[in-house]
């Protein structure tokens, strides 16, 4: 067996202990703590970073990292910058399945650290690859890994990530379903909320369902009662943890 065989092999040994260990992690970390060690040491970098965003309402819903100190940057400036982050947007368009990207993608290291985004939120990182999960509209839910340094990472980096992808999401689900208590709807109410992940609007639902508007109304307060919730998005990320199919 040639060199570059057996090295290749290894690798995808190392994939799949990064994995197994993960999925027999013991902490409530959503997804397993581990993992984003395991990420790190199978594709090296500065650190590595899960986060959950709502973007209309700001919130950041989960977050974990690997690094002790994230720096000074302020959540502010990436709400204010992030227009100009260019990877974020990608990583916020609706998508059925996990996407990997990296910020070479969209522009160059020079013209990134020339934008406030950079100064303000990136900084120090001029290279970040990100593995971006399904999650309800309005939501980011995303891995990323950065680094220092200008140099992008490699076709085989990112391989590795995207042969990764549907494992690690795989994990996400796994770890949020086992803290995520059991959702207690009638069946009206879980149609109206399952019209909803799919963008109807509240005249649509009606039309759809045959009911009044006013109904749809009654039928979404009641839910977000029961969900503990004060919105459609969150409603939605609570009881269709994916993406409901058109």
């Amino acid at each position: 067996m040639s060199a570059t065989g057996t090295t290749a092999e290894a690798h995808l040994r190392r994939m799949a202990d990064v994995l197994d260990e993960a999925r027999r992690d013991p902490s409530d970390g959503v997804p397993p703590t581990c993992l984003l060690f395991g990420l790190q040491s199978l594709v090296p970098c500065d650190g590595v970073s899960f986060s959950e965003l709502d973007i209309p309402t700001r919130k950041e819903l989960n977050e974990q990292a690997t690094m002790d100190d994230e720096g000074e940057c302020s959540i502010d400036g990436y709400w204010r910058w992030r227009h100009q982050y260019l990877q974020c947007l990608q990583v916020s368009r609706p998508h059925s399945n996990p996407e990997t990207t990296q910020m070479a993608d969209f522009m160059s290291v020079r013209r990134l650290t020339s934008l406030a985004i950079y100064t303000e939120f990136i900084s120090p990182f001029k290279t970040i690859a990100s593995i971006a999960l399904p999650t309800a509209p309005n939501r980011t839910r995303v891995i990323q890994l950065f680094r220092e340094g200008p140099k992008p990472f490699s076709d085989h980096e990112m391989t590795t990530l995207s042969l990764l992808a549907p494992h690690v999401y795989a994990l996400y689900r796994e770890a949020a379903d086992r803290r995520r208590p059991p959702v207690r709807l009638t069946l009206r109410e879980l149609e109206v909320l399952r019209c909803v992940a799919r963008g109807l609007t509240t005249p649509q639902i009606a039309e759809q369902l045959v009911v009044s508007r006013s109904t749809v109304r009654k039928h979404l307060e009641n839910a977000f009662n029961r969900l503990g919730v004060s919105s459609r998005t969150a409603a939605v990320a609570r009881v269709f943890p994916q993406p409901e199919a058109p």
